[in-house]
C-alpha cells in the first residue's frame, strides 16, 4: 500500500519506508548517510527510525 502523505502522524513519522522515494531522500538528508547505508541500516535493524538512527550512531 502507498504512503498516504496526507497522514503524517507519528507512526508515519516512526518508520523509514525504504519503497518511498520522498522519504529516502528525507532520512539521507537527515542522518547524513547514502541510500545504500541506509538500507543497510534498514535491513540491519528494521524500519524503526530511533532504531536505525541508534544502529548508525554505534
Amino acid at each position: 500500500m502507498a504512503d498516504n502523505k496526507s497522514d503524517v502522524g507519528s507512526p508515519d513519522r516512526d518508520r523509514i519506508a525504504m519503497s518511498e522515494e520522498h522519504e529516502v531522500r528525507y532520512w539521507t538528508k537527515a542522518l547524513g548517510v547514502s541510500k545504500e547505508r541506509l538500507q543497510q541500516a534498514v535491513d540491519a535493524v528494521g524500519s524503526s527510525a530511533a532504531k536505525v538512527r541508534q544502529h548508525l550512531a554505534d
